[in-house]
């Protein structure tokens, strides 16, 4: 499919805002995807090639954030493994079974998660005791969200930042670095998916994939620098514009 060069130029620009947002609060997808229908592709195509130019960025993100030392990847291959099983399962189901029935459930979801995050002001300003040992957290939430991530995704970012705050007692700088890595991991199961049924293209997720790199590369280095308070003002906006998408799109 050949697209001409303005239609390229809104693409890069749309992957490059994607990466930024992303890298912060997750939510990248509310910006490439409706992007990717605009220009005309239709929408298996685009659900592929979104994770092909998405894969980018949260590997860009997943390095940045490591080498700035806000997680340590030995500690967290447990989640990535149970992450990567979950996602495979949930791409795999998705072939059998229509999302539309998730919708309603992940608004409602969403929305908590926005209130409570809204009133709690402090969460995730400090470190805390973790609730829940590392490995049983990974086992359950890597196969859950990984699943979800696999079979829906929208707002799986948020559903891994706030989990890892409450549960595992991170600071929110912390929880979006280690969310990244996650994201990561699901994205390439799904793009494998997709790229098995020809479902991507290639030159487009390219091109989208360097705008990616370069938004992801600033939005994690902009984590790395700012107080907890910008991440939280960032990762409410990024929660807020996906529930804001999820209900336009539903009613």
């Amino acid at each position: 499919m050949d697209l001409d060069i303005l239609s390229l130029f809104l693409l890069f620009l749309s992957g490059f805002g994607a990466g930024f947002i992303d890298s912060i609060a997750g939510g990248g997808g509310i910006i490439t995807l409706p992007a990717l229908l605009a220009v005309g592709i239709p929408p298996h195509l685009a659900l592929g090639t979104n994770k092909l130019q998405s894969s980018f960025g949260s590997f860009t993100a997943t390095v940045n954030y490591a080498k700035r030392g806000l997680y340590d990847p030995k500690k967290v291959l447990e989640g990535v493994f149970f992450t990567f099983i979950g996602a495979a399962l949930g791409s795999y189901t998705v072939r059998f079974f229509s999302a539309d029935f998730l919708v309603n459930f992940i608004i409602f979801m969403l929305i908590v998660l926005f209130f409570f995050t809204l009133f709690n002001k402090n969460l995730g300003f400090q470190t805390k005791v973790h609730k829940i040992k590392p490995l049983l957290f990974y086992i359950i939430f890597g196969l859950l969200i990984g699943f979800y991530d696999g079979f829906f995704g929208p707002g799986t970012g948020s559903f891994w930042t706030i989990a890892l705050i409450l549960l595992l007692g991170l600071d929110l700088k912390s929880a979006t670095a280690q969310t990244k890595i996650f994201n990561f991991t699901s994205n390439i199961v799904s793009l494998s998916i997709f790229a098995f049924s020809g479902f991507v293209l290639l030159k487009v997720g390219i091109i989208m994939g360097i705008g990616q790199i370069v938004g992801a590369y600033g939005g994690s280095t902009m984590v790395a620098k700012k107080e907890v308070k910008f991440v939280r003002y960032v990762f409410l906006f990024a929660v807020a514009a996906t529930i804001i998408k999820l209900a336009y799109d539903k009613w």
